[in-house]
């Protein structure tokens, strides 16, 4: 039996987790929360600037989106206490708003009757912090109710830093990630309370934070406290990369460091961690389901224990992908 699923917030991530979901037996989408109407949730569906047209009949009726002739419950509710989520037994929800991040805020939805919230975000206090092919194995179904699925960047650099740590060990890092706009930044220059993110996101380079490598230690509790980084936004719609330089306590030479990399890419990480050795470009990873895809061409080494990867991801579709990976999961292991 498919998982029974609700979306609250259906914008980038929301829609693309819609798609993949879609393409997936195993999970079922019944029911979407956001405070935009359904005639332009379902437009914004069927139609991408990013990842083109949905295959599917798609189109809006007074209170649902119709998808090939599937009707999907639209509401416009701004407390998630209030959804009707035990009345349409909602066995997880996927909280994307960006506003209800922290337990308090994740935990209306359990309250409404849904058994396990995954937040596509950071979280502030979840039950547990799960980046899929890291530390999914740690998720246990009678203590995790509320789980934060991490960054896109976060899910992009945890198996690599995985690698490097488990072949190599790494005293320590610094990420830069080279990272496309996002809504939370200003088309033309306006307030925000970020200073950088308020100039206009299509014609700036624009440094600001980032707290993907601080939380690379609560999924790999052997480096907490190792890493910082640093993002750089830049004026793509989509696909990121990491820029990661570590410490390692071996010597190791660029071809070991693809190597190892390369042995999981085939192996415990296969469908997570992708290796390239070809002279690609960010356009040539829009919709690449990896999380992080290496590139190897780029892989450097100096004195013998500075390492330099850098590794692709596509922060949207990617994300989405490991979103709907970890709600199979908790499902396959029991809600």
């Amino acid at each position: 039996m498919a998982v029974r699923v609700a979306i609250n917030g259906f914008g980038r991530i929301g829609r693309s987790f819609f798609r993949i979901a879609h393409s997936r037996s195993d999970v079922e989408v019944v029911a979407i929360n956001d405070l935009t109407d359904a005639k332009t949730l379902a437009h914004l569906l069927k139609y991408d600037s990013v990842h083109g047209k949905f295959d599917a009949e798609v189109y809006a009726e007074e209170d649902s989106i119709v998808i090939n002739g599937k009707s999907i419950k639209v509401f416009s509710d701004p407390n998630p206490e209030e959804l009707p989520w035990k009345d349409l037994e909602v066995d997880v929800v996927l909280e994307a708003t960006g506003r209800f991040r922290d337990r308090e805020g994740a935990g209306k939805h359990l309250k409404a009757g849904a058994k396990k919230v995954v937040i596509s975000a950071p979280a502030k206090e979840p039950d547990i912090t799960i980046v899929m092919g890291v530390n999914h194995k740690d998720y246990n179904p009678e203590k995790h109710n509320i789980i934060s699925n991490a960054s896109c960047t976060t899910n992009c650099l945890a198996p690599v830093a995985k690698v490097l740590l488990e072949n190599f060990g790494i005293e320590s890092g610094f990420l830069t990630t080279v990272h496309s706009y996002t809504m939370d930044q200003r088309l033309l220059d306006a307030p925000h309370k970020d200073l950088r993110r308020a100039r206009a996101a299509a014609v700036n380079m624009v440094p600001t934070t980032t707290g993907a490598a601080k939380a690379v230690g609560l999924v790999i509790p052997e480096l907490a406290g190792k890493f910082n980084g640093i993002s750089i936004r830049v004026p793509t719609p989509d696909v990121s990369l990491i820029d990661f330089v570590c410490v390692v306590k071996k010597e190791v030479t660029p071809e070991e460091v693809n190597g190892a990399l390369k042995a999981a890419a085939e192996g415990e990480l296969k469908g997570i961690l992708e290796y390239c050795e070809e002279p690609l470009v960010s356009i040539d990873f829009m919709g690449n389901p990896h999380s992080s895809i290496v590139d190897a061409l780029s892989t450097d080494v100096i004195n013998g224990n500075l390492v330099k990867v850098i590794a692709w991801y596509d922060n949207e579709w990617g994300y989405s992908c490991r979103l709907v990976d970890l709600i199979e999961y908790i499902a396959k292991c029991g809600l």
